[in-house]
């Protein structure tokens, strides 16, 4: 099978990252008989530095033109001052809206090699930690109105916070059907004692809710279930918000898993092409230095070749490979155990060579 996929690599550590991606990409191609050709494409503080544009028109025609795109990271200190419509992530939004991909999917599963590496108590681990966050993603207060303002001569800042009963009813459904493939359980997080969105969204999941009639759903609070996410996350199976709420709780999700850098994700719309890319940043911090985990990314592409490209087998192929190498006791810095007996099991490497080992640990499922 031949696919086109178009590569943002992006800033900070995002070449390093993507680079290992394509790596293991290229030998799952070798092992069953695919080819993947790829479209590199510029995107957030790189583009910004070269073309003026977070993301130019031609570099977004480039993602629609093909199968799916994976990401790196954008964004970084150096753009910090550039006005707010030139920002790297607002070429992220622009690519986002320019795709149509309104699901974003994030899971929180724990390794079960990495049990450790959580910040929560063992005896909540243990309970178990595997559920998925599906988070409404061109709506809301991201895409809303914004403006700063002179009133009474002091600055005025406004968002608007807007959804219809079209959008929340998309991502509903995709909640619904999610938790169907799961365990049947399905989590509704809003505000709905202060927003009249909030308000909306419970009123529509409720409706939707008479089609499920398979899927039991819940009501929570934001501001509980940030709560409960770190008290007992083993009660949550499905998860569906909107896209502040979602883009906050899904990181607080993935720090308990271990690291934020093991976490993947990814965003599809209507159609089969779409965007996969891990949850972490640019952490340009640490760019050039080799001390980026790669496996968010790995497991994104290996998500991609599941949900864009209907390659169960060779998804399944990459996921046993990271499994085998935390078996081997190999860890990234951010997933070393903070223990030094537990540590001495353990051996650092960096990413070229955590993509490399995986790379080489790859067989056929």
């Amino acid at each position: 099978m031949n696919k086109n996929i178009a590569v943002i690599r992006g800033d900070g550590i995002g070449p390093e990252i993507v680079e290992q991606a394509l790596c293991v990409l290229d030998r799952v191609a070798e092992l069953y008989g695919h080819t993947f050709t790829y479209t590199d494409v510029d995107m957030g503080g790189c583009a910004i530095d070269k073309w003026g544009d977070p993301l130019p028109e031609e570099m977004l025609q480039k993602c629609l033109a093909s199968d799916s795109v994976l990401l790196g990271a954008v964004g970084g200190n150096k753009w910090n001052s550039v006005p707010g419509h030139l920002r790297p992530e607002k070429g992220l939004l622009r690519l986002r809206a320019g795709m149509g991909v309104y699901s974003n999917n994030r899971p929180a599963k724990i390794w079960p090699q990495l049990a450790s590496a959580s910040p929560l108590k063992s005896d909540i681990v243990e309970k178990g930690i595997d559920f998925i966050i599906v988070r409404e993603l061109i709506g809301g207060i991201y895409f809303g109105e914004h403006k700063t303002e002179t009133k009474d001569a002091q600055q005025v800042a406004t968002d608007i916070l807007t959804y219809s009963e079209k959008e929340i009813e998309r991502i509903g459904r995709i909640g619904f059907e999610t938790a169907q493939k799961r365990s049947g359980r399905l989590c509704s997080v809003e505000k709905s004692n202060v927003l009249d969105s909030s308000r909306l969204w419970k009123a529509v999941m409720h409706r939707l809710a008479e089609e499920y009639p398979d899927v039991e759903l819940t009501d929570m609070l934001v501001d509980n279930c940030a709560m409960q996410i770190v008290k007992n996350p083993a009660q949550f199976d499905v998860i569906v918000t909107e896209n502040m709420f979602g883009d906050i709780l899904s990181d607080e999700a993935s720090i308990i898993t271990g690291s934020i850098g093991m976490i993947p994700s990814s965003s599809l719309g209507s159609s089969s092409c779409g965007l996969y890319e891990p949850i972490h940043g640019s952490a340009p911090d640490i760019a050039g230095t080799d001390a980026a985990n790669p496996i968010g990314t790995i497991l994104s592409a290996a998500m991609m070749l599941r949900f864009s490209f209907d390659m169960s087998a060779e998804a399944e192929c990459i996921e046993n490979a990271v499994s085998a190498l935390l078996d081997k006791g190999y860890r990234t810095a951010d997933i070393m155990p903070s223990d030094p007996a537990e540590a001495e099991k353990c051996k650092k490497i960096g990413c070229k060579e955590c993509g490399s080992l995986i790379t080489s640990l790859l067989k056929k499922a």
